[in-house]
């Protein structure tokens, strides 16, 4: 076990490094920021904005004496800005998983990989969790954004909803990361890599509108399997265990299926 722990840290050490002196990966993170930054001053003060909006009914309740039922901002802030991000993660993260395997094919260094004594499922893993902390780092600057932007808030926001949150919003992208992350292992194209990822997250995220049109246990089933039903869940501060399931049965699918990939081409190369 203590192999395979330190084949792990050595995989997700190479790997962290080598986002962090990449002009690509710099060039994703700026914009993201900069797009990031754009969704949370239209989500406050942007037209149709949650501070003009409620200040709008203040003052109709004031002008026509009608009573305003009580709005709690900071936690439309938090829920709409999270939504934001996860439909923004649908271009940025197939662009960062592209370039796991794809360029390993490219260099001709999958071949030592999938040959090497270090099981391909150490690599997977060391490999998803270097990709999830440059993202990680992404998000950091976020929270500074989010939390002076709630600071002020009578009464204060309960720690545990953004904490939720951005639970969700983290498993969320580890979901994506490892589906793909199996992608890339498929092809040497990043390019094609990202255009697959791509294509499968939308799909994967707007099941739960195609289960709607299927009746009967099919379409049950298929809404039980919807990325954005259980990360709607969890941006809106409830805790559900069977969100959690789904997004580490996801992770978990996306790991096993980049190792059987590699195991396959170990085959081909034996």
């Amino acid at each position: 076990m203590g192999i395979v722990i330190a084949n792990i840290i050595a995989i997700y050490r190479r790997e962290l490094q080598s986002y962090f002196v990449s002009p690509l990966a710099y060039g994703i993170a700026a914009i993201f920021w900069f797009i990031s930054g754009l969704f949370l001053v239209m989500i406050l003060i942007g037209p149709g904005g949650i501070i003009p909006t409620v200040a709008d009914f203040d003052l109709r309740g004031q002008q026509f004496g009608i009573p305003v039922p009580p709005i709690d901002v900071p936690y439309e802030f938090i829920r709409a800005f999270l939504d934001r991000i996860s439909w923004l993660l649908l271009f940025i993260l197939p662009i960062l998983s592209m370039g796991l395997y794809a360029d390993e094919r490219k260099r001709g260094t999958l071949e030592l990989l999938a040959t090497s004594p270090i099981t391909n499922w150490a690599v997977a893993v060391g490999k998803l969790l270097g990709v999830l902390t440059f993202f990680l780092t992404m998000i950091l600057p976020l929270l500074g954004f989010e939390a002076f932007a709630v600071s002020e808030s009578q009464p204060p926001v309960l720690p545990i909803i953004p904490l939720i949150g951005h639970l969700g919003l983290i498993l969320l992208a580890a979901a994506i990361l490892s589906l793909g992350m199996f992608v890339s292992s498929l092809t040497d194209s990043t390019i094609l890599s990202a255009v697959l990822t791509f294509a499968l997250i939308i799909l994967l995220l707007l099941i739960d509108s195609i289960a709607q049109v299927i009746p009967g246990p099919i379409g049950q089933a298929l809404s039980h399997i919807s990325l954005l039903k259980h990360y709607n869940t969890l941006i809106q501060g409830i805790f559900d265990t069977s969100a959690i399931i789904l997004f580490a049965s996801y992770i978990i699918l996306g790991i096993f299926l980049t190792a059987q990939s590699i195991d396959a081409l170990r085959f081909q190369r034996q």
